[in-house]
């Protein structure tokens, strides 16, 4: 007898609003035993305050597996355009995070 392992197609629907994405140019990750945070966050430059613009939240699981799908997507975009150099830069620390007094984020 075969099994049959294959999942169903999975039809993944992207509305015009989410199909422009969220610049950002900042991520501040946490975690806690079963989970990973990721505060996606816009600076801008003479700027004093810096919003976060979306917030992802991760089973370790799932953050495990986004390591690896960024992982190889990046060396297959290396392979395409060449090595991504990285500027040195001043380690980024922890930032103390406010909540805005109108209790959106």
């Amino acid at each position: 007898m075969e099994e049959n392992n294959q999942q169903p197609d999975l039809n993944i629907e992207l509305n015009d609003e989410v199909a422009q994405g969220i610049y950002s140019n900042l991520v501040i990750i946490s975690h806690s035993s079963s989970e990973f945070v990721l505060d996606f966050i816009r600076i801008m430059p003479g700027m004093p305050k810096a919003q976060v613009k979306t917030r992802t939240i991760l089973t370790a699981e799932h953050a495990k597996r986004l390591l690896m799908a960024l992982q190889d997507n990046i060396e297959k975009y290396e392979q395409h355009f060449g090595e991504i150099k990285i500027k040195e830069m001043e380690p980024i620390v922890p930032m103390p995070f406010s909540s805005s007094s109108n209790g959106q984020a």
